[in-house]
């Protein structure tokens, strides 16, 4: 009896990963980043406020650790070139994912970090690097220049990972050519939804976790709660209650909640948006572009399906009152939140049937922080909140760089026969 005959790869593909090498290398670099988990934590409380950046840290362990299972799931193919754009936030976990999984099976990846955040990318970089195996390390490079001056790189890869703006997404995308798997990996709303059997003070907990994470700057806090008219004015009065005791404190305390922002253009935009809304405030409302700090803040909305926030990245509460799920349903059904649609946090309400809510799939009683997992596709089917190029255009869906690589194999050479 003959062999099965293996497929005729194309110049996307060349071998399959050394499982077992990867294990080797997997489990020294997730020992590389617990040896050096004190200096790592200074760097990032630069950016990040403790709490944190002990969670990047224990996510990025995390990531490496399951990689091995995660390489034999998916089956990637060798990639000669990954190119990455770091995002500003969770720089470490970031480069746990996008940088030293994929070297697993990548003989280079390429990372230009943001400009926002790049002293402390660098330094995070060259403390890992300085304790990886030295093949390993080899394979990571980081980068200092601008977008337009990266995208040849892009285009002479076997792959990108884009973070950043939609519109900024497919500009590249066009740039770069059909050449490369294209991966954009966005944000979205990431809505609670409390529903009229969720007890009020466990649902205050779950917002204040979420939305207070790393003071409110992360792509995954939810912009909006909204609340069943049943639940709202105990949830409006724990939450003030709970938003005025804040205190401010240094990003360095492993108790600290509240922080003065990294960025200005986040306090600029937190301070636009409660001045324009200045109606609907509850509590707090101020903004200090100058300190850095924006005010805790609650702000309840009308009950309807016009209000569509910004990404606030800031300790800002936005509540909108709901009485039918219908409503719901209409409001992730407009055409701004299709696009948007990552996760749904839903509390107590059964009504919410299915895996999705428009394009944002349902995380019941938890929220998008939770379902964070960097071994299995993440993302929702919105396609500016997770997109993958399929047939010159981006396609939503959940992603993960292995799994696309190895779907891509699978759609270029066909099964084995």
């Amino acid at each position: 009896m003959s062999n099965p005959s293996m497929p005729v790869l194309e110049s996307f593909t060349r071998t399959w990963p050394d499982l077992e090498a990867a294990h080797e290398r997997a489990m020294r670099a997730a020992s590389a980043l617990l040896d050096r988990r004190t200096r790592l934590l200074a760097q990032l409380t630069r950016i990040a406020v403790y709490s944190s950046a002990r969670d990047e840290l224990l996510r990025a362990v995390g990531a490496l650790t399951g990689a091995p299972a995660e390489l034999a799931r998916n089956c990637p193919p060798q990639l000669s070139r990954l190119s990455v754009f770091l995002p500003p936030h969770h720089v470490l976990y970031s480069y746990a994912l996008y940088g030293l999984v994929p070297a697993l099976y990548c003989d280079e990846v390429v990372i230009r970090p943001s400009a926002l955040t790049r002293d402390t990318a660098y330094a995070v970089h060259k403390e890992i690097t300085s304790r990886l195996d030295p093949e390993m390390a080899r394979r990571i490079r980081m980068i200092d220049i601008s977008r337009r001056q990266f995208a040849p790189v892009c285009a002479e890869s076997d792959a990108v990972v884009f973070t950043g703006r939609p519109a900024q997404a497919r500009d590249l995308m066009h740039t770069v050519g059909d050449r490369p798997l294209f991966l954009a990996v966005g944000s979205g709303p990431n809505p609670v939804v409390v529903g009229p059997r969720t007890d009020p003070g466990a649902a205050c907990r779950a917002i204040l976790r979420a939305r207070l994470h790393n003071s409110g700057q992360d792509g995954l806090c939810p912009d909006v709660v909204f609340v069943h008219r049943l639940r709202l004015d105990a949830v409006v009065e724990q939450l003030r209650a709970e938003l005025s005791v804040l205190t401010v404190g240094a990003r360095s305390w492993p108790d600290t909640v509240l922080t003065p922002l990294v960025h200005e253009d986040a306090v600029e935009g937190a301070a636009a948006f409660l001045a324009e809304n200045a109606d609907h405030v509850v509590s707090g409302g101020s903004a200090d572009v100058e300190r850095m700090l924006v005010e805790p803040s609650l702000l309840v909305f009308p009950e309807g399906t016009d209000f569509h926030p910004p990404e606030l990245f800031s300790p800002v509460f936005c509540l909108v009152p709901y009485e039918d799920p219908e409503m719901l349903r209409t409001w992730a059904r407009t055409p701004r939140e299709l696009e948007r649609g990552m996760y749904v946090c839903a509390l107590g309400e059964p009504r919410l049937t299915g895996q999705t809510l428009g394009t944002a799939v349902i995380s019941r009683n938890a929220t998008a922080l939770d379902a964070r997992d960097a071994n299995r596709p993440f993302g929702g089917f919105g396609v500016h909140a997770s997109g993958v190029r399929r047939d010159g255009r981006l396609v939503g869906r959940p992603l993960l760089l292995s799994a696309e690589a190895g779907l891509r194999r699978a759609v270029i050479t066909g099964p084995l026969r």
